[in-house]
């Protein structure tokens, strides 16, 4: 049995976020634990998602810790913090020692990918939920989302990521194929140059939990081998 640590993206809504991907996961006799996170509180902010994070690994037994978009930098600070069994970085952002989220875009260049992928795909370049997040669910996955998007204030955005160097944790990646947000090739290259490895990519777009969880779960199987 693994036990899976699931953290979320911006927001922090981490159990309806996950739940397709931890029922499948329980179901395969492993334990699923969500760590929902207090992203709409404006006194929290990196130092208390990685509490909560840590505190989730330190609950199991050698977890495979998962993490969704802005959960890439709480992920990172705890695997640093704390002994996981690995690490899979989903959709996510990846870290620089010392960077901020809120810096990461211009330093990875995210917008710019973002839009030159848009213009190649024929859909808007401008920013909104329906397409860059919504664009690949069913209707009762994307008015879940709609109905409950999560919100994220500014402080977490402002906070560096505290470490001296990259945690000694096994490493691996998941990219969805139709990720608008971050395109694949981009994902690809940060990947490459922050972390030194490749990613498996499956089909899905940003919310890769939702939109295909059958083959996400699969490939976490996989890695927890």
């Amino acid at each position: 049995m693994t036990d899976f640590v699931l953290v979320p993206g911006a927001g922090g809504i981490a159990t309806p976020y996950w739940r397709l991907v931890s029922a499948q996961l329980e179901a395969a006799g492993h334990r699923s634990l969500p760590v929902d996170l207090p992203g709409g509180d404006p006194d929290s902010g990196l130092p208390e998602y990685v509490a909560l994070v840590v505190r989730a690994i330190r609950d199991s037994a050698e977890p495979l810790v998962v993490a969704q978009s802005l959960g890439g930098f709480s992920a990172v600070m705890a695997c640093d913090r704390v002994q996981a069994r690995g690490l899979v970085f989903v959709n996510a952002m990846v870290p620089a020692l010392g960077e901020t989220p809120g810096e990461w875009w211009e330093a990875t260049g995210a917008v710019d990918a973002r839009v030159a992928a848009a213009k190649a795909g024929g859909y808007s370049v401008e920013f909104d939920v329906k397409t860059y997040f919504l664009h690949d669910l069913g209707a009762e996955d994307a008015a879940s989302v709609l109905g409950n998007p999560g919100y994220e204030s500014d402080i977490a955005f402002r906070q560096p990521c505290d470490l001296a160097r990259w945690p000694d944790v096994p490493t691996a990646a998941v990219i969805g194929r139709d990720d608008r947000l971050f395109p694949v090739e981009f994902q690809r290259r940060v990947l490459q140059e922050r972390a030194g490895i490749d990613a498996t990519v499956i089909s899905g777009g940003h919310l890769l939990a939702l939109a295909n969880p059958d083959e996400l779960v699969e490939v976490l199987l996989k890695l927890a081998t």
